[in-house]
């Protein structure tokens, strides 16, 4: 386990596991956080290693039959236990691949496997990771923090979006207004209005956009009969042509539509979902490039219209991309067609990159629950207040973890979270007060 310098700084080395709604691997980012607790107000992060972890192909085959529904309550009952196993094995690898021992980590932090998200209306709000914290921290020896999204929608919320914590943290600029927007399996984006207003703030504000990479990936499997996970660079879609009377048609989807809060999953943009639209362009006669070209445009149309539609501020400065999409040329050229004016850029310029972002956000709420501070934005995900999140697995390290934390734990004091459209609350001054996240040696600029 890492040791403080002294009695006023604060050291913890965190693994943060993160596998998306394209369950194509597990990241593993390794990070060290460190705070002075003479002056509060900052925490500094090292990425001190990051690796992508192959994911079983039994193993995933079998969550793809739980997202379709197709899984009883024995083989979701393995399936948890089983993607413990998979997410343990993961972080083992890492740390080996890095040269670091299980003993000199703190904390093992996992979103795990989001399996069923259900916000629609007239269903209980409820939401479903898997990866069992007790097998990780069987496994590794190291303490677990698992189980992030409950605590949120345990109190009225969606759950998701998470990342705009780190967003918030590490991103927001004083004379920028800036968008992060996430592109995995589903696409985000947080909205980070200009700090420095001459008194006027406006809070940050998060979101689902719609499809990410889920609907473009399945349609590259069922067009290469299982031999292409994904379109390599968007190099299929290049070669065909939007169809504007189809992707209008898309673009009329409820969620797309929806008001905040807003949340989606693959039981909305998932492979059900894509098979029907590869048939719908089928019968329209479109080429499986065309048909490719219409969904990523409609992903890329998608996350334009919720930036034009949600954002707080008139004049957006940046927009910053991560996650796989960022790597497809042409969704990423489309996006800069469809938001002229904004300068769009990449994760991996701010020094995280893009696609070890998520493992980072989840090593940092990790880290959160451990210094007891709410990790989540109530104007962005609908909870009636704000929430610490997470659960704890303990390991052979948990005694000495609450030794070393115990004593520097926050005091926490629930205040009443806003509406999601209500921008004139508490969390306008609340979310000033979080602490900023700060890139060791570089910040981002």
């Amino acid at each position: 386990m890492a040791q403080n310098s002294h009695s006023s700084r604060l050291s913890a080395t965190v693994v943060g596991l993160m596998s998306g709604t394209s369950v194509d691997g597990v990241d593993v980012a390794l990070c060290r956080f460190e705070e002075d607790l003479t002056q509060p107000g900052e925490i500094f992060l090292e990425v001190l290693d990051y690796s992508e972890q192959p994911f079983p192909q039994e193993i995933r085959a079998q969550v793809f039959e739980a997202f379709q529904e197709k899984s009883g309550p024995a083989e979701l009952c393995e399936l948890n236990f089983a993607l413990g196993e998979v997410f343990a094995a993961s972080a083992l690898r890492g740390l080996a691949a890095s040269g670091l021992d299980p003993a000199q980590v703190d904390l093992v932090s996992s979103h795990g496997q989001t399996i069923y998200h259900q916000v629609a209306a007239g269903h209980r709000l409820s939401t479903l990771q898997m990866a069992e914290g007790a097998v990780i921290a069987a496994r590794t020896g190291v303490t677990t923090a698992y189980d992030f999204r409950t605590g949120d929608v345990a109190l009225g919320g969606q759950g998701a979006p998470l990342a705009p914590y780190f967003d918030v943290l590490f991103f927001s600029h004083p004379t920028r207004n800036r968008a992060l927007q996430n592109i995995g399996g589903i696409g985000n984006v947080t909205f980070l209005p200009a700090t420095d207003t001459n008194g006027v703030n406006k809070a940050p504000l998060a979101l689902d956009t719609g499809p990410g990479n889920a609907l473009i990936d399945a349609a590259a499997r069922i067009f290469s009969e299982g031999q292409r996970q994904f379109d390599d660079n968007g190099a299929m879609a290049g070669q065909g042509t939007i169809d504007p009377a189809w992707l209008a048609e898309l673009m009329a989807h409820p969620y797309i539509r929806a008001e905040l809060p807003k949340s989606t999953g693959r039981e909305v943009f998932g492979d059900a979902y894509a098979r029907r639209l590869v048939e719908q362009a089928r019968g329209k006669g479109l080429s499986p490039e065309d048909t490719m070209a219409t969904l990523t445009a409609f992903t890329a149309k998608s996350i334009a219209t919720s930036i034009k539609r949600f954002s707080p501020v008139a004049r957006l400065d940046e927009l910053i991309v991560s996650g796989g999409g960022a790597h497809n040329r042409v969704l990423m050229e489309m996006l800069g067609e469809w938001l002229p004016g904004v300068e769009v850029r990449h994760h991996d310029q701010f020094g995280v990159p893009a696609s070890a972002k998520e493992a980072v956000c989840f090593a940092l709420l990790g880290y959160e629950l451990l210094r007891n501070r709410p990790a989540n934005l109530p104007g962005s995900t609908g909870a009636s207040r704000q929430s610490l999140l997470g659960k704890l697995a303990p390991g052979l390290n948990f005694a000495p973890l609450l030794q070393k934390f115990g004593p520097v734990m926050e005091n926490f004091s629930p205040a009443t979270g806003p509406s999601s459209t209500d921008t004139n609350t508490k969390e306008n001054t609340s979310w000033q007060k979080m602490p900023r996240l700060k890139l060791r040696p570089t910040n981002p600029s």
